[in-house]
C-alpha cells in the first residue's frame, strides 16, 4: 500500500465511523499514518463519537487499529 491508498482513505466526510470504514483495507503502517493525519486535520473521532483532541489518545487509536488487522 502506498500514498495513493492513504489519500483515498483520507477522502471521507466528517461523520462518525466514516474514516474507520475507509481504513479497513490499509496495511498496519498505513493505518497509523492515516489516523495521525486525521488527528492533525481535526476529523478523528473516538469510539463515543467525540472528536479527539489529545495526541496520546490519537496514538492509542492508531496502534489499536493497526493491531486489529494482524488478528
Amino acid at each position: 500500500m502506498g500514498e495513493k491508498e492513504i489519500k483515498k482513505a483520507m477522502q471521507h466526510r466528517n461523520i462518525l465511523g466514516a474514516g474507520a470504514t475507509k481504513r479497513r483495507h490499509l496495511s498496519p503502517g498505513d493505518k497509523i499514518i492515516t489516523v495521525m493525519k486525521e488527528f492533525r486535520r481535526g476529523t478523528l473521532h473516538s469510539g463515543s463519537g467525540q472528536i479527539v483532541t489529545n495526541k496520546d489518545q490519537a496514538i492509542a487509536i492508531a496502534i489499536s487499529e493497526s493491531k486489529k488487522r494482524k488478528k
